[in-house]
């Protein structure tokens, strides 16, 4: 997995490409864990390179939405596959995220 974070306007945007599973998860819990504390900004995860999630990278993505929301941000998943997608459709974890 390669994790790149950009800015794009006020946004902070986390390009997430490769896999996002059980070996990798930490490792973008640990690259993003300074910016996710940050007050009142918009998060987005830039899917568009990610080719698997497996449950520890949903628990990523769910805790990343809650630090987000609770600092008064606005978190986003962007451009996700049809079979990432289908993922966050049976979990549930489309009715609660922002996905574009």
């Amino acid at each position: 997995m390669v994790v790149n974070i950009l800015n794009e306007g006020d946004a902070k945007v986390i390009v997430i490409d490769g896999r996002l599973d059980t070996v990798t998860a930490p490792e973008l819990e640990r690259s993003i864990a300074p910016l996710l504390a940050e007050k009142s900004q918009t998060v987005v995860f830039e899917c568009k390179g990610l080719e698997y999630v497996s449950s520890s990278g949903l628990r990523v993505v769910l805790s990343s939405y809650k630090s987000v929301v609770s600092n008064g941000g606005k978190f986003v998943l962007r451009n996700l596959s049809k079979d990432v997608r289908s993922v966050f459709d049976l979990t549930g974890f489309s009715r609660i995220l922002t996905i574009e």
